[in-house]
């Protein structure tokens, strides 16, 4: 990388000047999040990497080819239990890599971290490619996962604290915008790459790394697009007309103050946040991966006008009822992504805490309820009440960052929010093995598979009732953690920012006029990952329809 680049990539180049639009910056953390939400996609890949060697069928492993072996092995297929090791590394990775280098985002700046993170994601999609070539897994898993992963955590954190800086106005909806983009990035990258595999398919060859690499040229185009569009705004700045003091006299909940992410650990409402986010996801994350065979096991017969149980129905009966699963976990996914964007735009107006709570209380009511809807055979009551679930468990990841600024201060916020995405890294695990173990013990007890999911359901609910716990107990963090005026300022210096005297002296704001860019180039970001979004919500329209017909 040339000096002159690198000092371009440098944070004080970043600074907007006066005339910068902040509606500009949006759509430049869609264009890098709409492409690393491809990781919740990836399982579109499983069963064409399963015969990578064998392409009509697998060629299965011999019983002494263990997992180790499998990352050598070059004779036989992957299984696909060993490939959804990719998906695991993918969070692993994403959450650990947020808590260690979100202090180092905040101190090079977004453009810098988000540069890395295209390369990361990019290169190793292109470094899996290779692995496919080669039929070595553990390059595979080097490649996506790892450094995939790296990257993952990078992009998903480095619009956060800007947009909550250009938008102290609106905070829930800045960042539910980004973080919506987050979870559409499989709405557009699954139909994508199943396209290009049909296209790169022949009679030898599955098509997966052909794939990968132009996937990996697609993204990086938008990832650099994005990343060299981000600008920051000088500290102090404010919408004009903005009147900060009013909001905040209402709500002690959001402090005029900043704490550093050096002390976040200590802090009580950190960890309980921790905890109000941990139980949102483990809740709704687990519903995610069992959705499709949840539908057909509770419903059976049903889907297709048969009064036939899961057991009683033969293969084509069984083809179709999957089809119409499938249409199921597309409507979920619209109200996931759907959900980022209203319940983080409501909190603007609710407030953080009510609306986790609404999470939670609702939640709960509607966990308490499926088991009632699934045996009175009402299927609209049924999916409804997953559809409000999985809006609600989007829009707990949506509105946690503003949670997070209101409670925290913004000056660290994109820090201590990569230090709390080890949460959702936890609930990763929590909740699938709670919905998938608890669904063999029903079914080892002799539990029709109707009913297998009773019991898992008031788990659920139990976790949202230590969730609802967790997050009334919040209160205002205590002065002594806050930074002073001076350890702010230094704070401020070592993070190079561009500075206003007054916000350093006296903690003033101070108006900045916002004179608007020109308005065609605002259309144009905004065009580009309007078309991309609509494209995918288009082809999950047409999978949801399934389920309607």
């Amino acid at each position: 990388m040339s000096e002159g680049f690198r000092g371009f990539l440098n944070k004080e180049r970043t600074v907007a000047a006066p005339g910068f639009n902040r509606w500009l910056v949006p759509p430049a953390a869609l264009a890098i999040h709409l492409c690393i939400g491809m990781a919740y996609g990836f399982s579109v890949f499983w069963l064409p990497l399963s015969k990578a060697l064998g392409v009509k069928e697998s060629i299965a492993c011999g019983p002494e080819v263990g997992f180790f072996q499998e990352l050598f092995v070059t004779t036989c297929d992957w299984k696909i239990s060993t490939l959804g090791w990719m998906y695991t590394l993918f969070f692993v990775f994403l959450g650990s890599s947020a808590a260690l280098w979100g202090g180092w985002l905040e101190h090079v700046g977004p453009r810098k971290a988000a540069v890395i993170s295209a390369l990361c994601w990019c290169g190793g999609m292109l470094l899996s490619a290779l692995g496919i070539y080669w039929h070595q897994f553990w390059i595979m898993l080097l490649g996506s996962g790892v450094i995939g992963g790296i990257g993952l955590g990078l992009g998903y954190i480095s619009p956060v604290s800007t947009l909550i800086k250009w938008f102290p106005d609106r905070r829930g909806m800045a960042t539910g915008m980004a973080i919506m983009g987050f979870g559409g990035g499989a709405m557009i990258g699954s139909p994508l790459a199943t396209g290009l595999m049909k296209y790169f398919a022949t009679p030898t060859d599955v098509g997966v790394m052909q794939t990968f690499m132009v996937m990996a040229g697609i993204y990086f185009f938008f990832m650099m697009s994005g990343a060299l569009s981000y600008r920051i705004p000088v500290s102090g700045w404010k919408p004009l007309g903005w009147v900060p003091s009013t909001a905040k006299k209402s709500n002690r909940m959001i402090t005029e103050h900043h704490v550093h992410v050096s002390n976040i650990f200590k802090i009580k409402q950190f960890w309980l946040l921790w905890g109000v986010l941990c139980m949102n996801v483990s809740a709704g994350i687990g519903v995610i991966g069992m959705s499709s065979p949840m539908l057909q096991e509770v419903f059976g017969g049903q889907l297709i006008g048969i009064a036939k149980t899961y057991n009683e129905l033969d293969k084509t009966q069984l083809a179709a009822i999957a089809s119409v699963a499938a249409g199921f976990t597309a409507l979920l996914s619209l109200f996931n992504i759907g959900g980022r964007f209203f319940w983080a735009s409501l909190s603007d107006g609710l407030g953080r805490k009510t609306t986790f709570f609404i999470f939670f209380i609702l939640g709960c009511s509607l966990y308490f309820s499926v088991p009632t809807f699934a045996g009175s055979g009402n299927k609209l009551l049924f999916v409804s009440a997953f559809c409000v679930i999985l809006s609600m468990y989007g829009g707990g990841f949506a509105t946690v960052p503003a949670y997070l600024a209101d409670l925290f201060g913004t000056q660290m916020v994109g820090a201590i929010h990569g230090r709390l995405l080890t949460a959702w890294a936890t609930a990763g695990i929590l909740g699938p093995v709670i919905v998938n173990y608890m669904r063999d013990y029903q079914l080892g007890l002799g539990l029709p598979r109707e009913q297998v999911y009773n019991q898992t359901m008031m788990i659920l609910a139990g976790l949202l009732l230590v969730g609802l716990i967790c997050n009334l107990l919040i209160r205002p963090v205590a002065d002594k953690w806050f930074m002073t005026a001076s350890e702010l300022a230094d704070e401020k210096r070592h993070a190079k920012e561009h500075v206003i005297e007054e916000e350093v002296v006296g903690y003033g704001e101070v108006s900045v006029t916002e004179t608007p860019t020109p308005i065609i180039l605002v259309w144009l970001a905004w065009s580009m990952v309007a078309v991309a979004l609509g494209w995918g919500i288009y082809n999950t329209l047409i999978n949801a329809a399934k389920f309607f017909n």
